[in-house]
């Protein structure tokens, strides 16, 4: 099967998980979609994640969601930079999301994180997604 968007399949994933309650989710492996597992675990929205090998040569990652009090860590995930219109943005222009309650998540040079990272690495680049 053939993904034309394989990043907003991972985070539509991890809502869909969200709202039906799931512990633990599954989705292909790639490394933009482990970078951004990355960022989300490092910001404290998910638990964690593991890469394991599904058959030979195909790979899966386990997502382990974060609920609190029953209510799950992510409110609101959106993708923002989309493959029909990317959505690029300088460090000077760089939103905060719900008044820094929030984070976006960036892809720049230096690799992916999220904008409070950016801002401190003083990089801009592509908005991936955004999550509160």
């Amino acid at each position: 099967m053939s993904l034309s968007d394989p990043l907003g399949d991972l985070l539509t994933r991890i809502r869909n998980g969200q709202r039906a309650g799931k512990a633990v989710i599954e989705t292909p492996a790639s490394k933009l979609r482990a970078n951004v597992l990355d960022v989300l675990k490092r910001e404290g929205y998910i638990r964690g994640y593991e890469t394991h090998e599904v058959s030979t040569g195909i790979a899966a990652i386990k997502v382990e969601l974060k609920y609190a009090e029953g209510q799950p860590a992510i409110k609101r995930i959106d993708r923002v930079s989309k493959p029909g219109r990317r959505v690029y943005s300088g460090i000077k222009d760089l939103p905060k999301v719900y008044n820094g309650l929030g984070i976006s998540i960036l892809s720049t040079p230096r690799g992916v994180m999220s904008d409070v990272e950016a801002r401190a690495a003083n990089v801009g680049g592509e908005i991936l997604a955004r999550v509160f």
